[in-house]
């Protein structure tokens, strides 16, 4: 028993089950365990004033190019706080993780163009408030490691 193990090796306590774990929201049932961030989301939501904002279905648009000195600048400290808030959704959120870390290459200068481009993250998140991980109990899950000892030859 894992349980056991662990109490062996650590000092330990078994509690209920998990439901809320930094922020994760943790659903656990026979057939696996579902992680999201529906509350998280929604507080997001409210903060940016987004939580009425009309839904779209896709996070980024196919023809999206995001240029580094197009339009005007926007407020660096809204956009940051913004793109900070979406990093940590993406733990339970990889749907979201490329056009997250795309308009987070434009926090030192963001313009108009970039500030449109989260607010459709925001709108798809609107869309999709459910969204998360579903571990399925019928799965293997194989964790693997890997290290670099020698630090890539230097």
């Amino acid at each position: 028993d894992f349980a056991e193990t662990m109490r062996r090796e650590f000092e330990m306590s078994m509690m209920d089950e998990l439901s809320y774990f930094l922020g994760l929201q943790i659903k656990q049932t026979p057939q696996g365990t579902f992680v999201h961030q529906t509350k998280y989301t929604n507080d997001l939501l409210r903060r940016f004033k987004m939580e009425n904002c009309k839904q779209i279905s896709t996070p980024i648009g196919s023809t999206a190019v995001l240029d580094p000195d197009e339009d005007e600048a926007v407020d660096q400290k809204e956009y940051r706080s913004m793109i900070g808030s979406l990093l940590y959704l993406t733990a339970s959120r990889p749907d979201i993780e490329f056009a997250v870390c795309l308009c987070a290459c434009f926090q030192a200068s963001p313009r108009a163009s970039h500030s449109q481009a989260v607010n459709r993250i925001m709108r798809y998140l609107n869309h999709t408030l459910e969204f998360g991980i579903w571990y399925s109990t019928s799965s293997s899950i194989c964790l693997s490691g890997y290290s670099d000892a020698d630090f890539g030859g230097c």
